[in-house]
């Protein structure tokens, strides 16, 4: 199943005025390989519409190998709702950590993922490691 490409952005990052990004001039420069998210919490959003476009070599490419799980099953029925981002905190030039919460809505069930995650930066890009569910 081919997932449709948002015009906007899915994570909710917008521009001075209020307007939200284009996904081309947001999480797609990373998602497409052209460049590296700069910091944790742009890895986090382009995590989260990863997830939005069922991207799994994306994710696993930015996850930790530390943790990474072998194969990643992504559930085609999970409909994104949205990205609240509530804290981003670098810990020193190579750790951070992001606060976030992820909506979402499964078999018309709707869902919350509150958590804080950790990343890392190692050779000059930023990986997931891992997350506590707040």
């Amino acid at each position: 199943m081919r997932v449709p490409v948002p015009v906007e952005c899915p994570c909710g990052q917008r521009d001075p005025r209020g307007r939200a990004l284009a996904l081309a001039d947001c999480c797609g420069r990373y998602l497409g390989g052209e460049s590296l998210a700069p910091d944790a919490e742009r890895l986090m959003r382009s995590r989260y519409t990863a997830y939005t476009l069922g991207l799994a070599p994306y994710l696993l490419s930015t996850w930790h190998p530390r943790t990474r799980p072998v194969d990643l099953l992504l559930d085609a029925g999970v409909k994104w709702l949205g990205l609240e981002v509530r804290a981003h905190q670098a810990l020193d030039a190579e750790r951070a950590q992001v606060e976030f919460v992820a909506r979402s809505r499964l078999a018309g069930r709707g869902q919350r993922l509150h958590e804080r995650s950790r990343f890392v930066r190692e050779a000059g890009q930023w990986l997931y490691v891992d997350g506590d569910l707040l």
